[in-house]
């Protein structure tokens, strides 16, 4: 109670309840507004002093008290009228009801009158209202059935794949039609389709195109099949007329049916005069391949403004293809399959790229045409310059150039210029003649193998007559001998005679349709003949020669052989006149080089002769077996020598069989047996002096000297006994001279008169050099003093030795005296 007390407020100043007064007021008038907010209101009442809500909750009920008071005064004043009111609503309460179901009662016969009336006219605002969409109907109807139909015919165009005039109707559809009915769905829709239709048909086409690519990459092989075949036909036909008119004919080359066989070389081409093949109409490019698709896709981007883009996309795709074509096969060399397919390739793409060029304008042109083509023409002449150095066969060579022309001739005719491929052609005949050289070294290679190496045996009339048909062989003493006889050359020269004919023929083959002058390809056969005589059949003969198993006998026979075959190169040159009708004289004309090469080889196998002849030597010289120590000779000479002077007289006999049937040869032949015999007895008198000087041999006595000298006095017997003719005096055995004389001076040992002569021109041992003598002298004198020393005789014999000991190195001292000062002269 205390603290209740306590805090009992405090009585409020009479200023402080004036204010509070006050404000309670507004804030009851600001809650009587009813557009003032009342949260800012309600706020302020809480915002103040502590126990204000009550003090505000006394005055609201204070004021709501007075208002009460305020609204029964009025109720009061007002309450008799409202009164009076009612009752007058009551009275007409029952008025109105009566004249409420008499206006019903009205309303249902009105309306059960005017039902009918009413249902009539909505039938007629009805009727009305569909003939006006009727007629609108059919308005609009005349204007999108044209519409409707352009489309329909564009489904049906570009169902049948009639693209261009698909854009035709898209065309007169979008400028035209349209525009009348643009206001309709339908029509927004089809603005809005034609474009990507538009977009399918470039698609469309341009796949359309890319199987025509596909299908012209895939027929280019057999456009230029056709193609080529053609031109060839032409070509055969061609040289068919001319050999026709030359030969002065008047018969009909053809039959009316196009029937009958192209003549070449007396046999039937198997060209288009085929019988399967003789009613064929000739084919084109246009006749294999559909061009409709590069027609329509080109008329389609034309039409769509975008034809630029098309031709570029049509050349770039063509060259890529172009690249491809050019890429033959790593194998294509091994056959003329390959080649043929390569050029098959070729040729169709081109002669399709040339029907384009004509049969459109300017998706290609002339220029692209040129350029594409100069390009191709490096790739080709790039490639078959290296798969041609490829081939070891001249009949595949052949073939190849017989291609390369046909393919030159075909591409010729479309307008292309193909003057490189038959510079090619040249590259390419050379190498054709290096594979015909390689085999015709084989084919000499086997001749001279084969060949025994003996005159040719005929025996009758009949042979004889065969022989000299397969080889010029004219010889008046021969022809009078009676049968059997035997011409001198070997079966080796008709055979040889007959090959290099043949190679003239085959090298002709490869000269042939190069649109070459007569001269030109009499120049290039003579050049060609001139490599196989001076190279190949040269380099033959040579290896022949210097093999191991040909001997001396065989050697002559080649000798013989070649003389012959010189004589035959005229012949050779009549040969190739006749068949190129280029006279012999003619400024320009290439002589053939026979003459130089036959004898060269004859030159090679006389030096042949004179080596075999002194390796024969030398094996006999190996046999020798001289006791250089023995007291006295055996007083005959030795069985060595014997031998090896026999055999050079029956080898000697041998060339009583060299050709001698005219001057020339005769001359010929007595040389070469001559330089024969001397260059025999110049070894064989040289290796008998380097026996006596040899290094190795020390000493030799007087009675090896003497047996030295019985062998030199045989092979002198043997050059005075002229085992080949023709020699002048005593010119063979000037070949020991050298010899003679130092075997003299020994033999006579006439030292004074050597010595005193010496260096005069008559001396008589002009011959013998100091320094051989010398050497000799030396040995002699070891061999004298071994001699003494072995033989303790008498002393008088001794005081002989001795004397004989101090002339000898007398004789020594002087002689070296003469090879000091002939060292120092020099």
């Amino acid at each position: 109670m205390e603290d209740r007390r306590l805090r009992a407020p405090l009585p409020s100043p009479p200023g402080k309840d004036l204010r509070e007064e006050k404000t309670y007021g507004n804030v009851l008038a600001e809650l009587e507004s009813v557009d003032l907010p009342l949260g800012t209101t309600l706020r302020s009442v809480y915002d103040d002093q502590p126990n204000a809500h009550k003090r505000f909750m006394e005055k609201l009920d204070a004021r709501i008290r007075n208002h009460d008071r305020e609204i029964e005064k009025m109720c009061n004043f007002h309450h008799q009228g409202f009164v009076d009111a009612i009752t007058e609503l009551l009275k007409v309460r029952a008025d109105a009801e009566k004249l409420m179901g008499q206006v019903t009662d009205t309303n249902r016969r009105l309306q059960d009158a005017g039902r009918e009336v009413t249902a009539q006219t909505e039938e007629v605002i009805r009727c009305r209202v569909q003939q006006r969409n009727m007629a609108t109907t059919v308005e609009k109807l005349h204007l999108c059935i044209p519409v409707l139909e352009m489309y329909s015919k564009l489904k049906e165009q570009l169902e049948s794949k009639r693209y261009y005039a698909a854009l035709k109707t898209m065309e007169q559809l979008e400028n035209i039609y349209i525009p009348r009915v643009s206001q309709y769905r339908f029509c927004q829709i089809m603005a809005e389709t034609l474009p990507k239709l538009r977009e399918e048909i470039k698609e469309v086409s341009m796949s359309d195109l890319k199987d025509f690519l596909e299908s012209i990459r895939k027929h280019s092989d057999k456009i230029g099949e056709t193609a080529m075949r053609q031109a060839q036909q032409h070509r055969t036909f061609l040289s068919t007329v001319q050999k026709h008119v030359s030969a002065g004919c008047t018969k009909p080359l053809y039959s009316l049916n196009g029937r009958g066989a192209f003549q070449h070389n007396g046999l039937a081409t198997e060209d288009a005069t085929d019988e399967d093949e003789g009613d064929d109409e000739v084919l084109t490019a246009h006749d294999l391949v559909d061009f409709s698709p590069v027609y329509r896709c080109l008329h389609i981007y034309t039409v769509l403004g975008d034809r630029e883009t098309f031709e570029n996309y049509y050349r770039k795709q063509r060259k890529k293809q172009a690249r491809l074509v050019l890429q033959p096969q790593s194998n294509m060399h091994e056959t003329v399959e390959g080649y043929r397919k390569y050029f098959n390739q070729i040729v169709g793409f081109f002669v399709v790229e040339d029907h384009i060029l004509h049969a459109t304008q300017g998706l290609v042109t002339r220029v692209f045409t040129e350029e594409l083509w100069n390009m191709a023409l490096s790739k080709i002449i790039a490639v078959l310059r290296t798969h041609s150095s490829y081939c070891n066969d001249p009949d595949l060579v052949l073939e190849l150039k017989n291609l390369i022309v046909i393919f030159a001739d075909t591409l010729q005719g479309y307008g292309f210029q193909v003057n490189r491929l038959f510079d090619l052609l040249f590259e390419i005949r050379d190498q054709y003649n290096e594979t015909l050289l390689k085999k015709w070294a084989v084919v000499f290679r086997e001749i001279f193998e084969l060949d025994n190496y003996s005159p040719i045996p005929v025996e009758n009339e009949d042979e004889y007559k065969s022989v000299v048909g397969r080889f010029p062989f004219h010889d008046a003493e021969i022809e009078k001998q009676p049968f059997p006889k035997k011409l001198p050359m070997s079966q080796s020269v008709p055979q040889i005679y007959i090959q290099v004919k043949e190679f003239i023929y085959a090298s002709l083959k490869f000269s042939e349709s190069l649109h070459r002058s007569s001269t030109e390809v009499d120049d290039m056969l003579r050049k060609s003949t001139n490599l196989l005589l001076t190279r190949t059949l040269s380099g033959c003969l040579h290896n022949l020669i210097r093999k191991p198993h040909i001997g001396l006998t065989e050697l002559v026979q080649i000798i013989i052989n070649t003389t012959h075959l010189e004589q035959a190169c005229k012949y050779l040159e009549e040969f190739i006149t006749n068949i190129t009708n280029v006279s012999p004289e003619t400024v320009h004309t290439t002589r053939l080089y026979g003459l130089s090469t036959f004898k060269d080889a004859r030159h090679a196998a006389e030096g042949e002769i004179y080596t075999k002849l002194n390796q024969k030597i030398d094996e006999f010289i190996q046999l020798a077996d001289y006791e250089w120590g023995m007291a006295e000779s055996d007083g005959r000479a030795s069985g060595y020598l014997m031998d090896l002077i026999n055999f050079l007289r029956s080898t000697f006999q041998v060339f009583t069989h060299l050709p001698n049937n005219n001057n020339d040869h005769g001359a010929m032949s007595g040389k070469v047996a001559q330089t024969a015999c001397m260059s025999a007895c110049k070894h064989l008198a040289t290796s008998l002096m380097q026996m006596l000087l040899d290094t190795e041999l020390k000493q030799i006595s007087m009675g090896a000297i003497q047996q030295f000298n019985l062998d030199v006095i045989q092979c002198e017997l043997f050059a005075s006994s002229e085992p080949v003719p023709g020699f002048q005096g005593d010119t063979l055995q000037l070949a020991f001279i050298d010899l003679r004389q130092l075997l003299d001076l020994f033999m006579v040992w006439d030292w004074s008169t050597y010595l005193a002569d010496y260096g005069q021109p008559t001396c008589k041992y002009l011959r013998v050099n100091p320094s051989t003598a010398l050497a000799l002298l030396e040995k002699v004198n070891r061999g004298m003093k071994d001699t003494s020393k072995k033989n303790n005789l008498f002393s008088q014999f001794r005081k002989n030795d001795r004397d004989k000991q101090k002339l000898i190195e007398t004789v020594v001292k002087q002689l070296r005296s003469l090879v000091n000062g002939m060292s120092q002269h020099s």
